[in-house]
């Protein structure tokens, strides 16, 4: 009896814990409860733009410094690789104390270097990113009948020739009066009584009201103050007359040896978001037909090429092994010199193909880089990577990449040990390919780009230290990993051939198509299944704007995978119809070669969607990481390919009888 209570009660916390849990807002961190006049801290990010795609420290323009110096926030991976870095500024609130004319600072008198920095930030529409109890400041603008939302705000503006800096801000704090879980009653039962005590109502009531954020809006003006006056005041003074923010008139020009000064105001508002709900004003699912077109143009692809794999099957495979089988080993002869196709590489198919360890090599980063990418969306899908968390969908997809590599070190050696009849010499140095391969592509093409943004003193910049940081995760993690996944595959048994190669090769007759072609061709196809989606990427990625119909990625990314094992299966299937034996390579690039086509359509999007991207910098930076995301999906879907064709062909001859 007592065990069957123990376990009751283990029971009845159990179902109550993932029911206070299901209550909160599981991407993001717990909520925080603000009583009245408690202190609001707005923090600052890194200065973005579109124009450039080089982030800048905030501080690096002439604003006000808070009084107790500048403080770097705590920053995950993700954020140092994303460019950002969060500070603390002068901007403070009294929860739910509505404040104006609150005065900051006034500034030096602007030198040259200044005045010519400042302008070239409002040239380079660079916006100021705030942040409230990790909510990034939002700004509506108006545009005909439509409300656009947009995150931070501009740096200033030029009218007329003339430069304007928005000195004066309106913030608007959205709050939520605060609801204490009631675990008793969630469960309703008697027996929670006894593990959770409950307060009488008239102590309740006694309980001093508290808030939540569940809004950051804000509204930049710009302000003609009397500089003489704020000169004798302090921070946080009120200005003597009344500051009107009007968004639509400016008045404070920039002017070299000039000073301006720095003020803000603060309403608080009550509202019925809910604090698991504050995100959706960010996240907030914009042309969702259109996602829907996409993987119904996916559906459609998908279900093309399975009814030609299903024909060629059915109708083609089926049928010659049976006429195969049909006959008698006399007539067995005779029939082989009359047939043609697939049936006469019987004796080659299986042979080695050239740069055996650079295929195994990349076979293995491709399994990698795919489970990597499968991984991620999944649980962003799930919630547990939103935007909320800053930085934590690159730090996941880092952490998923190193641990994978026991994956891709098992693949690959299994792949050489099979493609060596069992022979497992040289699997040591099998994985050190696989370990080194791709990430050192990355990291060479990263280290390139990174001096561009040390020259451009850009916060994008990766510092020295997470450089060392980055060597030590590659050479301390990924890589033992990937050599214990070596080993296992050394010792796993390998695929046996259902026949055997001949010693000396066949000779492959004239084709009357070049196999480049064929296969260029084919990467047309997955990319049809994913181009809608990958718009809507490249936006999140240089636009600024925020990605997270992650479940809808994941279902292209789903149908991206049988896409491209179709495509594959195909294009072996016509190879080896023509007597073209080498398919290990063509089975790969039939696949692969869609990167080819997001890389094209990267440089469309550079030229068409991205006009305003300015300097040759800018331009490498863009051209460089879509380089390394076009080689990333080209050792995923060419993984894909080649698997998928490798238990082709062997099902296709496993059935072929031989003396």
């Amino acid at each position: 009896m007592e065990s069957y209570c123990r376990f009751r009660s283990f029971l009845i916390i159990s179902v109550i814990s993932f029911a206070i849990a299901d209550a909160f807002y599981l991407p993001g961190s717990y909520s925080h409860k603000y009583l009245v006049g408690d202190i609001l801290s707005v923090k600052v990010n890194s200065l973005t733009s579109i124009e450039t795609e080089m982030p800048f420290t905030y501080y690096s323009l002439p604003f006000c410094h808070p009084s107790e110096g500048i403080k770097d926030s705590a920053e995950n991976l993700g954020e140092l690789l994303m460019g950002d870095r969060i500070e603390n500024s002068p901007y403070r609130f009294k929860m739910n104390s509505n404040q104006t004319d609150v005065v900051l600072c006034r500034t030096r008198n602007l030198t040259k270097p200044d005045f010519e920095l400042l302008k070239k930030r409002i040239d380079d529409m660079y916006q100021v990113n705030l942040i409230l109890d990790n909510l990034p400041a939002i700004r509506y603008t108006r545009k005909g009948e439509y409300l656009l939302r947009w995150t931070g705000y501009p740096v200033g503006v030029k009218v007329d020739g003339a430069y304007y800096v928005f000195n004066h801000l309106k913030f608007i704090v959205l709050v939520h009066k605060y609801q204490e879980p009631n675990v008793v009653n969630v469960m309703n039962t008697g027996d929670t009584a006894e593990l959770f005590p409950t307060t009488a109502d008239s102590e309740t009531e006694d309980v001093e009201p508290g808030y939540t954020v569940v809004g950051f809006e804000v509204v930049p003006c710009s302000f003609q103050h009397d500089t003489e006056i704020v000169k004798d005041l302090k921070m946080y003074n009120k200005y003597p007359t009344k500051i009107v923010c009007d968004p639509a008139t400016v008045s404070m020009a920039v002017k070299e040896n000039q000073t301006f000064a720095f003020s803000y105001e603060v309403v608080f508002e009550e509202s019925d978001i809910k604090w698991p709900s504050r995100w959706d004003a960010y996240l907030k699912m914009e042309a969702s037909k259109i996602h829907w077109f996409s993987i119904l143009n996916s559906l459609m692809v998908v279900a093309f090429l399975a009814g030609i794999v299903l024909i060629i099957f059915l109708r083609t495979v089926r049928r010659d092994l049976t006429r195969y089988e049909e006959y008698d080993k006399e007539l067995q002869t005779q029939m082989n010199e009359e047939l043609s196709g697939w049936k006469l590489v019987v004796g080659d198919v299986f042979r080695i193909p050239t740069n055996p360890l650079l295929l195994c090599a990349i076979v293995g980063d491709g399994v990698q880089i795919l489970g990597m990418s499968i991984v991620t969306i999944f649980f962003s899908a799930l919630g547990f990577m939103s935007p909320a968390s800053r930085g934590t969908l690159i730090s996941g997809m880092i952490f998923f990449y190193l641990f994978l590599g026991i994956l891709a070190g098992y693949v690959a050696v299994r792949l050489w040990k099979t493609m060596k009849s069992g022979d497992q010499t040289g699997w040591m140095s099998v994985s050190w390919r696989v370990a080194c391969f791709f990430p050192g592509i990355a990291f060479l093409i990263l280290t390139t780009l990174n001096f561009l943004l040390w020259g451009s003193h850009s916060t994008g910049a990766i510092p020295i230290s997470l450089f060392i940081v980055l060597l030590l995760l590659w050479f301390c993690i990924s890589v033992p990993l990937t050599l214990i996944g070596g080993y296992l595959g050394a010792k796993a048994k390998h695929v046996e051939y259902p026949v055997r190669s001949n010693q000396i090769p066949r000779e492959i007759p004239p084709q009357r198509f070049p196999s480049w072609a064929l296969l260029l061709g084919s990467g047309s196809l997955p990319f049809g299944t994913l181009f809608i989606e990958l718009f809507y990427i490249m936006s999140s990625i240089w636009m600024g704007r925020v990605y997270y119909v992650f479940g809808f990625l994941f279902v292209v990314m789903f149908l991206l995978v049988i896409v491209c094992a179709e495509v594959s299966l195909v294009m072996t299937y016509m190879h080896l119809c023509v007597e073209d034996f080498r398919w290990w390579w063509k089975s790969f690039f039939a696949s692969g070669s869609v990167a080819v086509y997001i890389f094209l359509y990267s440089i469309n999007y550079l030229v068409f969607d991205l006009k305003s991207l300015s300097g040759p910098v800018s331009a490498t930076l863009y051209l460089g990481y879509s380089l390394l995301m076009a080689l990333a999906v080209l050792f995923a879907t060419g993984t894909v390919g080649f698997l998928s064709s490798f238990w082709f062909v062997h099902y296709l001859f496993s059935s072929v009888k031989l003396d």
